[in-house]
C-alpha cells in the first residue's frame, strides 16, 4: 500500500509509537509513503525527542483542530491517499471537524450535538455530558494497540460481532421515532505493524460508507456523536445547499478508544 500523506494525531507515546512503527515498516516495504506528519501542541513533544524531524518525517506544532480546519481545507482526497492515524485516547476529532463545517454552512439553521438517546446493546456503554457516547463488544481490557483479528487476543475465540452491523441496527431503531440519517463510519483499518489508519476521502467526502458491513470485518469499539443538522441529503463536508428538513445523523469513530491509558510498546 502507497499513501501520499499519513497524520499522526499527537507526538507523546501513542503517536511516536505509531510514528516509529511506520518508518519500520516502510524500511521493510511493507507499505510506502511521501511524507508523514505528527501534530502535537508541543514543540518538545516525546517524538521531537526521540525520533525528531527527518525526510519521511516532520513535527506539526498546532492544536488539532486549528490543523485539521487547514489540512483537510487543502490536502483533498489524494492519489496516492491520505490517511489519517487517531489516538486511542484523542477526542472525535473528525465529528468536530464536520460539525464545524455544518455550523459554517448554515449559519441560520440549529446544528447542535445531542446525545444518542440508546446504545447499540453492547457490553460496554459510557454516555459522557459532552453527548459522545462510548460504546465496545469487550467487556474485558483490551490490548492497546489490538488490530481486531477474526481471532479475539483476549478470549481466544473467533470474534462474532460487527460494530458496523449494530450501529447500522442502531439507526434503523432510531429512525423509526425520528428521522436519522446515517451512520457514518469513520473505521479504522490495521495498515501495517499495529497502526491503523482511516482515509481522507472519507472524511473529505462528508459520507463515509453510511450503512452496511465495514471492508475487512473489524470493528469492536468505538465512540459515537449524534449531529442534528438541517438535512436533504447532501454531504456535509463538500456540497452547499438550502437545508428544509431536520434529521439527526449518527457519526461514529471506530477502533479510536482505548479502554487501558496505558503505552504499550509492543505491536
Amino acid at each position: 500500500m502507497r499513501f501520499s500523506e499519513i497524520v499522526v494525531v499527537g507526538g507523546g507515546c501513542y503517536g511516536t509509537f505509531y510514528a516509529r512503527q511506520l518508518l519500520q515498516a516502510r524500511a521493510k516495504q511493507k507499505l510506502d509513503f511521501a511524507r508523514m506528519l505528527i501534530v502535537d501542541r508541543d514543540a518538545d513533544c516525546q517524538f521531537h525527542r526521540e525520533l525528531g524531524a527527518s525526510e519521511l518525517a516532520r513535527l506539526v506544532v498546532s492544536e488539532w483542530d486549528e490543523f485539521f480546519d487547514a489540512w483537510l481545507s487543502t490536502v483533498g482526497a489524494g492519489d496516492p491517499p491520505n490517511v489519517i492515524v487517531p489516538s486511542p485516547l484523542m477526542p472525535h476529532l473528525m465529528y468536530h471537524w464536520l460539525l464545524r463545517r455544518a455550523r459554517a454552512r448554515w449559519p441560520d439553521r440549529v446544528v447542535e450535538t445531542r446525545p444518542v438517546p440508546q446504545g447499540p446493546g453492547t457490553p460496554y456503554d459510557r454516555a459522557v455530558p459532552d453527548g459522545t457516547r462510548y460504546v465496545s463488544f469487550a467487556d474485558w481490557l483490551c490490548p492497546t494497540h489490538c488490530i481486531e483479528p477474526a481471532l479475539c487476543p483476549v478470549t481466544r475465540a473467533p470474534r462474532t460481532w460487527e460494530m458496523a452491523d449494530a450501529l447500522r441496527d442502531l439507526t434503523a431503531t432510531l429512525n423509526e421515532a425520528r428521522a436519522t440519517a446515517g451512520p457514518v463510519l469513520f473505521f479504522c483499518e490495521h495498515q501495517a505493524f499495529g497502526v491503523g489508519t482511516f482515509s481522507v476521502a472519507e472524511v473529505c467526502g462528508g459520507c463515509p460508507r453510511r450503512g452496511g458491513r465495514s471492508r475487512r470485518g473489524g470493528g469492536c469499539r468505538g465512540r459515537r456523536n449524534n449531529l442534528l443538522l438541517p438535512w436533504r441529503g447532501e454531504s456535509v463536508a463538500s456540497r452547499p445547499g438550502v437545508m428544509e428538513n431536520t434529521a439527526s445523523g449518527l457519526y461514529f469513530l471506530e477502533h479510536a478508544v482505548a479502554r487501558r491509558p496505558t503505552c504499550d510498546p509492543d505491536p
